[in-house]
């Protein structure tokens, strides 16, 4: 009996001073106790919470509460912490320059593809400081993986000029074949020339812009690309077959193509596929034919010339302009008995786009990474593929000639150009919609450009218009309008945010 009356005096005394301790602790951590690694306090993140301990800050790639965002869906207590949402652009915001870069005069490079030159232009000023002389055609103007070097792509001169920009100043070319287009893989590692007109995928050296390894595509006209998130994997355009191919990187094999025109996606299994040089050429089309306006057995984006058999009959009558892809015109009038097999309809001028049924052109990852967007002139808008199985998922209309892609420094915008409609299309990453269109006043021609590293203005070349348009990106002002050479394209703004370059005319992560 007295031990249980002992019992029961310890008890009567441990549940007040229980109940206590769980009000004293309550009252002074303002609600239950963090999970097991939960934020740390006063470590800011990208979305208004707490960031992990030693992690890496991102910004949601939207103007809303991103999926996984903890500030949307606040945690219960013991639930597992949340990731913070993914933006392979966080590290390209305003203020955010490489020390690489950090004393490079902000400068404008364009290149002239008919005119053989590179035009300087100074951005606070407007005014156009030089114009000097580089290889034959030049379509881009391509930051290095190193952000070191500027690389004049001469597409029909063969050859790559190097420009130093702290001097804006070319250096002596190196020759390489058919550099319609530059990037370089996400590590680094190699240098990635789209050899648009012999239907390659070079890898070169990116220091000394040596050929490593070439490897052919399953389709024509392979000329824009960008990378997954984990970099693994690049998805490049055809512009002339309205395909895309997903290239594995480390396998230096095509892992997957996707019709535009279907919408089928065909997946190739690398385990089996031990030749050098992986995929089909389409079609009857040579392998190599060196220069002259008939390559691989078809016209090389020029007029049609000397009994060429390309399948695509223009109605009397019609013409086509893109008359600035390589100094020539691209898709004109036939001649000598050629035949072609893209009708257009009668009265329409400038359409490059209508040769075929889908002419994919530039290519941006979403900021969260699930997402490719691929320009399409024919189709007049934007395609969304699934980044991981590279399936079409959606298409965005946006306007005439869709054809450049441009994120906007805070990655909730992409910037549209609609080369034909003489416009810009602001499409929300977040709505997967169009939300603005800016229009050049009396039509235009914009291409492919970037945005300032400040992110308040939009620069893109004014192709079939010998210019370079200047947007305000806050409410879409055409604010100025610089004149330039003859058939400006790829302009590079630079220098830009980020830790390194992927190439075409600003790509950063």
């Amino acid at each position: 009996m007295q031990r249980l009356r002992s019992r029961r005096q310890r008890h009567a005394v441990l549940v007040p001073l229980i109940g206590l301790a769980a009000c004293v602790l309550a009252a002074c951590g303002g609600g239950p106790a963090p999970a097991p690694g939960s934020l740390p306090p006063g470590r800011a993140s990208a979305t208004g919470g707490e960031a992990p301990s030693g992690g890496v800050t991102s910004a949601p790639a939207d103007g809303s509460a991103a999926p996984g965002d903890a500030s949307a869906h606040p945690a219960r207590p013991g639930a597992a912490p949340r990731t913070p949402p993914m933006d392979v652009y966080a590290h390209d915001r305003p203020g955010m320059l490489s020390p690489a870069v950090a004393e490079f005069p902000e400068r404008v490079y364009v290149p002239n593809s008919e005119s053989d030159t590179v035009t300087v232009i100074d951005p606070r000023t407007y005014r156009v400081l030089r114009t000097f002389k580089v290889g034959r055609r030049p379509q881009h103007v391509v930051p290095s993986w190193d952000l070191k070097t500027l690389w004049v792509s001469n597409d029909d001169g063969d050859s790559l000029t190097p420009v130093d920009p702290m001097t804006g100043r070319p250096g002596r070319p190196v020759a390489v074949d058919d550099p319609y287009n530059l990037y370089f893989t996400p590590d680094g590692r190699d240098a990635l020339v789209m050899a648009e007109r012999e239907n390659r995928l070079d890898f070169l050296s990116p220091r000394t812009m040596r050929l490593r390894r070439s490897l052919h595509m399953p389709c024509r006209g392979v000329n824009h690309a960008d990378f997954t998130a984990d970099g693994k994997v690049m998805l490049a355009a055809c512009e002339f077959s309205g395909r895309l191919v997903a290239v594995d990187l480390r396998a230096r094999k095509v892992r997957a193509v996707v019709d535009l025109a279907d919408g089928t996606t065909r997946h190739r299994d690398l385990r089996h596929d031990g030749t050098r040089h992986h995929g089909t050429r389409d079609g009857d089309v040579s392998h190599r034919v060196r220069h002259g306006s008939i390559r691989h057995g078809f016209t090389q984006h020029g007029s049609i010339q000397h009994g060429s058999t390309r399948n695509t009959a223009m109605p009397p009558g019609s013409t086509r302009h893109d008359s600035t892809r390589h100094g020539f015109t691209r898709n004109t009038t036939t001649q000598h008995g050629s035949t072609r097999n893209t009708a257009m309809p009668p009265g329409s001028t400038r359409h490059d786009s209508t040769r075929n049924t889908t002419m994919p052109q530039d290519v941006k990852l979403s900021p969260d990474g699930t997402t490719f967007y691929v320009a399409d002139m024919a189709k007049n808008g934007v395609w969304l593929v699934d980044a991981g199985k590279f399936r079409v998922t959606g298409f965005i209309r946006t306007g005439r000639g869709a054809h450049g892609l441009h994120v906007s420094r805070d990655s909730k915008l992409l910037y549209v150009s609609n080369r034909d409609a003489g416009s810009v299309t602001v499409v929300s990453f977040a709505l997967r919609r169009p939300v603005d269109t800016w229009r050049i006043p009396g039509g235009g021609s914009p291409d492919m450009g970037g945005v300032s590293a400040d992110g308040s203005r939009l620069w893109l070349s004014g192709r079939h218009d010998g210019v370079v348009y200047v947007f305000d990106t806050g409410d879409g002002r055409l604010i100025r309008t610089i004149d330039v050479g003859a058939g400006p394209h790829g302009l590079a703004v630079y220098p830009q945010p980020g830790r390194y370059s992927l190439g075409h005319t600003g790509v950063f992560r």
